[in-house]
């Protein structure tokens, strides 16, 4: 008789469960308080009307599309540094080409940043 049971007993608690996924997906998104943060003031400030917000805005984009060429920048140099030492490596190379490679491209990121700090002060 208690083998009878077990199929009504699993079947009620399916529908229980379901009842309770289906309240949770209903209320879950009420429960949440969650505020968006306030947003940050650019780097000189607000300013004293919207032009000159919308301006001190772009100067922060200006910024940081120098810090992303000045990072792509390093990133070539050291990518091609790697692929000098790997040849270095194969022998199809010498050590005075990985030296120059790496001088030359140290080189170039120093100068790169020079031009995009001067950059900056123009902006």
């Amino acid at each position: 008789m208690l083998k009878c049971l077990i199929p009504l007993k699993n079947n009620l608690r399916d529908r229980v469960s379901q009842r309770l996924i289906g309240l949770l997906l209903v209320l879950g998104p009420s429960l949440a308080f969650a505020e968006l943060p306030t947003m940050e003031a650019p780097s000189r400030g607000e300013g004293s009307g919207l032009i000159e917000t919308i301006k001190n805005y772009a100067y922060d984009g200006g910024i940081l599309l120098g810090l992303l060429i000045a990072l792509l920048a390093f990133l070539g140099v050291a990518w091609h540094s790697l692929t000098v030492y790997a040849d270095v490596q194969n022998q199809r190379k010498t050590w005075k080409d990985l030296g120059a490679v790496v001088g030359i491209g140290a080189l170039l990121v120093v100068i790169i940043i020079w031009f995009l700090t001067k950059a900056a002060a123009i902006l």
